[in-house]
């Protein structure tokens, strides 16, 4: 069982920068695939950014390339999403994801945060 809590979502202007953290519980959670995605309003949930269990892989979702980054500090049990030029259409609210198998894309995800909201204004 592992217990995901999501921090850092605020109100920022467009072309700003944000990091989002997600600190999970578990003596496991060095094993599992941790994920970012996010909704918003109307909108199907959408695949952010993942990273394997040993951080040797990262992947992205098509309309973060390049923007955001996705990384894991397994001594502090945490994943951060640093989130650079940020834009309007990045407004939602961000989830995070754990899962035991490797396979970073594809779903279901076991475990998920109750989310953090990222407001992006002109």
């Amino acid at each position: 069982q592992v217990h995901l809590v999501e921090a850092g979502g605020r109100l920022v202007q467009a072309g700003g920068s944000l990091r989002l953290s997600c600190a999970g519980s578990g003596r496991t959670f060095t094993s599992y695939t941790m994920g970012w995605f996010r909704q918003a309003p109307g909108k199907e949930r959408e695949f952010v950014a993942g990273i394997t269990w040993s951080a040797d892989s990262t992947y992205y979702g098509d309309a973060v390339k390049g923007r955001f980054f996705i990384s894991r500090d397994n001594a502090r049990n945490t994943v951060f999403l640093q989130m650079n030029n940020l834009k309007p259409e990045d407004t939602a609210v961000y989830y995070c994801a754990a899962k035991r198998s490797v396979s970073v894309l594809s779903m279901p995800y076991d475990y998920w945060g109750q989310g953090t909201q990222v407001t992006v204004s002109l």
